[in-house]
């Protein structure tokens, strides 16, 4: 199948790009990499009259440190988080989940503005963005704004950003010395959309008490999703086996996953305690 005709605009600013999209009347759609929507092009999943290309707006480029916070450019190419050296020190979860996204062709053209405006909940970026505590800019026709990442995510692919709105930015509070951090993911092969995956971060005490933890899931739901409960559960503790256990039954009431043909949600359910559990056994071994 091909995709339907449609007109070509390569915008040179943000707001060339915004002006264009109100002209087509709800009919455009914005693409960079391409990644998600060539796909979706080709086999008519959308039709938009119009397409409007980012890749030529130079200030959506660049990854750098800026009023505290770690800039990360919505173009910034999937395997640039891999490799760039202020998201590998400021960001480490970030370069910690990229080699499990998707293969090297598609890390080499995908970007994190698109991967994160796209929200799709079995992927890898929403959920560490919960997980490091980023912000999400966004720039629409009244100018630029900032949304935190857990008030981003609202539904199965649909976000805070309003339609027309286009993710500038992640802004990432710069990891503090000692964090501690831990992410993976259960897939049937390497590539794969994961049955569960999670992403930590935290800090521990000289004691080895857990003095901050933030937990996120993905693959479990429309939406990735904080594990609050989990989280309680070991802060102000050590992470022995009986904080690790008390957090995987908190799991119970922090995750609600989906049920399907292929993973039924009981087995998503059991997936993400097992894995919980190995990623907090992975951050003590660190402390």
């Amino acid at each position: 199948m091909k995709a339907r005709a449609f007109t070509y605009v390569r915008a040179r600013s943000l707001e060339e790009a915004v002006t264009r999209f109100g002209e087509a009347d709800g009919e455009a759609s914005y693409i960079s990499g391409g990644q998600s929507l060539v796909p979706a092009l080709a086999l008519r999943l959308q039709a938009p009259a119009v397409i409007i290309d980012l890749a030529g707006i130079a200030t959506l480029r660049g990854v750098m440190l800026e009023d505290g916070a770690l800039r990360i450019g919505a173009l910034t190419r999937h395997a640039d988080v891999l490799t760039h050296p202020l998201i590998g020190a400021h960001a480490p979860l970030l370069r910690e989940a990229a080699p499990h996204v998707a293969h090297p062709a598609i890390r080499n053209r995908g970007t994190i503005g698109g991967n994160i405006a796209l929200a799709d909940p079995a992927s890898e970026f929403p959920a560490m963005l919960l997980a490091i505590d980023a912000r999400v800019e966004i720039f629409g026709p009244a100018g630029f704004r900032q949304v935190p990442a857990d008030d981003y995510f609202l539904d199965l692919y649909q976000t805070a950003a309003e339609p027309g709105e286009i993710v500038t930015a992640i802004l990432v509070p710069p990891a503090p010395p000692g964090t501690v951090i831990a992410m993976d993911e259960l897939a049937r092969r390497r590539g794969d959309y994961a049955m569960v995956g999670a992403g930590l971060q935290g800090r521990f005490s000289t004691d080895r008490t857990v003095e901050a933890l933030r937990i996120a899931f993905f693959s479990v739901g429309a939406t990735p999703v904080r594990a609050k409960g989990a989280e309680t559960a070991v802060i102000g503790n050590a992470l022995d086996a009986v904080a690790i256990a008390k957090a995987q039954r908190a799991l119970d009431d922090d995750l609600d996953p989906m049920d399907d043909e292929e993973v039924p949600a009981a087995m998503r359910r059991h997936l993400a305690r097992v894995l919980l559990g190995r990623l907090l056994q992975r951050m003590r071994d660190k402390t």
